[in-house]
């Protein structure tokens, strides 16, 4: 096989962003992505202090939402936002863009929009996926938001929150790939439910994915490998989002 179990798990953040998520399931779903050593997790912003203490000394990043999930806060909060999200030791930030700005075609706007968060998320030496909520968006949309997020070198261009109308496609994956820079990664966020499916959007050159069925996915990928199997005890939390 071209991969090995690692390749695998750390193309996967795992999502902790269902709002009706009590503290007891979202620690469990934190020590959940420990056991499979996931890339990240992406849990919602006030338990994301308690999550990154908890993720310290692991390979699994601490990450959560900025302007989520419609996008439609103003720059200046989305910017409040990112500065407390890295003071409580965040290390990926996954913005939404204004929709509303990028459907009217206020190219300005929306560049400086994303501007200010990558800006401030790189000084302190962290990473931004910027989300583009393409179910809402027309190809020439989605092209320019790439154009502009490489020029911003952005690190991750990615489809979607998980709470719109639809989630990733093959041909978005492919457009995205294809229009972001060399430099600027893709994710995929939505609709991947499955091992085969993480297998089929890593072939379009996405090198991460929000998941919610993080165990099955790795689980069947332990299977395929013949890797012993991780303790269905790790954690049984009930994980939401994407």
């Amino acid at each position: 096989m071209s991969y090995t179990y690692a390749d695998i798990a750390k193309m996967i953040d795992h999502s902790l962003l269902n709002p009706t998520m009590t503290v007891a399931e979202l620690d469990a779903g934190v020590q959940l992505a420990l056991a499979y050593d996931v890339a990240s997790v992406c849990i919602m912003p006030f338990a994301l202090k308690r999550c990154a203490g908890q993720l310290q000394g692991s390979t699994v990043q601490a990450s959560t939402t900025i302007g989520f999930p419609h996008g439609g806060h103003t720059t200046a909060i989305k910017v409040a936002e990112a500065r407390q999200a890295l003071a409580d030791g965040c290390q990926e930030l996954d913005m939404v863009v204004n929709i509303s700005q990028v459907l009217s075609g206020q190219w300005d706007f929306v560049r400086a929009d994303i501007a200010a968060v990558v800006e401030v998320a790189h000084a302190a030496g962290q990473k931004v996926k910027v989300i583009f909520e393409n179910c809402y968006l027309q190809n020439e949309h989605k092209i320019r938001l790439c154009e502009i997020c490489s020029e911003l070198h952005a690190d991750w261009v990615k489809t979607s929150t998980g709470y719109g109308t639809g989630g990733a496609t093959p041909d978005d994956l492919i457009l995205m790939r294809n229009h972001a820079a060399p430099h600027v990664q893709v994710k995929a966020a939505g609709g991947v439910r499955d091992f085969q499916g993480l297998l089929a959007v890593r072939a379009l050159g996405v090198t991460r994915c929000g998941a919610s069925r993080t165990r099955d996915i790795l689980d069947e990928c332990r299977r395929q490998l013949e890797l012993p199997m991780i303790p269905a005890g790790a954690s049984s939390a009930r994980a939401g989002g994407y």
